[in-house]
């Protein structure tokens, strides 16, 4: 072995405490870093070298504890944390930031006419389908026709809870009518998520003791996962769906925009931008990524065969997707 970086830097968790808010934070204002998508794959595949070979005991020389740590979250911004896949680009959570405020911003520009509302609606549950699949729990593969049958169900049900919403709009405000795609979107995502997770919910996903080391799968394990994946992204979009509708509200009774109406997307895509740079992260932070739960609230054969191995152990771990 070679090098002066020690050997025992546990790269396997985050650098931060995640037993806390603000360790998970940190974490996760790293991983979402947009700029992580302008990364080559020159770049990935050496930060996976990097990772890799440390993983290995084997240190090039001249590297440091930073650069190390800095290869281990590209690496974590792009590859899959249980099957080591290169995650598709739009799916990353760094990918979160430009594709949520462009479509949300359009979302909330374009949200009078059915035809309009439609589109914007398919297109963010076609994206969310491609963001849920690609931060599933567990490394059990997904046949096309189950993919086929998720991505359906998902984008259907999510669109025709939007569509139905929308048609409140006709009977309220235009300030309340702004915030119907919030609604929609908080909807939708409480079909889409689980949906695309499907599998997971009917065959479980891995649960492992502290020291990672894997016990079985657990359906129950999935239903905490997916639920909290579904409350961080409903409040991940709402400053973002629920601040820039006042602004615009004020806004478009101002000269400027009545001048330049062209320039109310852009704006409005600003906002929802500004807002998801924090609220992404912070949202992504609120539960932890390595979730766990008791060895009692799990399926009835799995403690069994946990108690009779493991007779001490109180807690499982698993990964709960993003």
């Amino acid at each position: 072995m070679s090098g002066e970086l020690p050997p025992n830097i546990n790269i396997k968790e985050p650098r931060w405490d995640q037993s806390t808010f603000v360790g998970r934070a940190n974490h996760f204002f790293t991983v979402t870093d947009p700029r992580n998508i302008l990364l080559t794959n020159e770049q990935l595949e050496n930060a996976r070298k990097i990772v890799h070979d440390y993983r290995q005991g084997i240190i090039p020389p001249g590297l440091t504890e930073n650069e190390l740590w800095r290869a281990k979250y590209i690496y974590d911004s792009a590859f899959h944390p249980d099957t080591g896949e290169k995650m598709i680009l739009i799916g990353r959570m760094s990918a979160q930031v430009p594709m949520n405020m462009t479509i949300t911003g359009c979302m909330m520009t374009f949200y009078r006419t059915t035809p309009a509302v439609l589109f914007w609606q398919w297109i963010n549950q076609s994206f969310n389908a491609v963001v849920n699949y690609t931060n599933r729990s567990g490394d059990a593969p997904l046949t096309v026709n189950e993919l086929g049958a998720a991505y359906v169900s998902a984008t259907t049900g999510a669109v025709a809870t939007a569509l139905g919403l929308n048609a409140l709009t006709k009977h309220v405000s235009p300030l309340i009518g702004r915030f119907v795609p919030f609604a929609a979107v908080a909807a939708a995502n409480c079909i889409n998520i689980p949906l695309m997770r499907q599998r997971e919910l009917k065959v479980g996903i891995p649960v492992t003791d502290e020291n990672g080391n894997r016990l079985g799968e657990s359906a129950n394990a999935a239903k905490q996962a997916i639920t909290q994946v579904v409350i961080s992204r409903i409040l991940m979009a709402a400053p973002g769906m629920a601040i820039p509708p006042f602004i615009m509200n004020t806004l478009e009774k101002k000269a400027f925009l009545k001048r330049f109406p062209w320039m109310s997307a852009p704006i409005q895509v600003g906002l929802v931008g500004f807002c998801l740079v924090f609220a992404t992260p912070l949202c992504c932070a609120l539960f932890p990524q390595k979730s766990s739960m008791s060895v009692t609230s799990l399926e009835p054969d799995l403690q069994a065969k946990i108690q009779e191995t493991y007779p001490e152990l109180r807690r499982v771990y698993f990964n709960k997707g993003l």
